[in-house]
């Protein structure tokens, strides 16, 4: 287990290493910039969407409970330019009380 911990650091590491040896004109265009911007984003959709939809114990399975309800406020709140605070504890008090019924 520890050989893979320290890959994954050298390896991290590496990665960390070859993005500052870029040269400016590389990291200045437009595309890279776009990319950089958008990538972040993307995982964090996908990390939403895996700990909101995933299974639980009994396996991979589509699951609907009050995640996906809270989840459903935060896309609503998001699209009416809530604040950002109203949208976390908005989505967190709709799926507290979906839980209660």
């Amino acid at each position: 287990m520890w050989t893979a911990v320290l890959l994954a650091c050298v390896g991290c590491y590496l990665l960390k290493l070859a993005g500052l040896s870029l040269p400016e004109r590389v990291l200045s265009h437009p595309t890279v910039e776009r990319v950089a911007d958008l990538i972040p984003v993307a995982l964090l959709a996908a990390l939403v969407a895996v700990q909101v939809f995933a299974g639980g114990a009994d396996g991979p399975a589509l699951t609907l409970d009050a995640r996906a309800l809270g989840l459903g406020f935060a896309v609503v709140a998001l699209l009416l330019r809530a604040p950002f605070l109203v949208v976390v504890v908005g989505a967190s008090v709709v799926a507290a009380l979906s839980r209660l019924v």
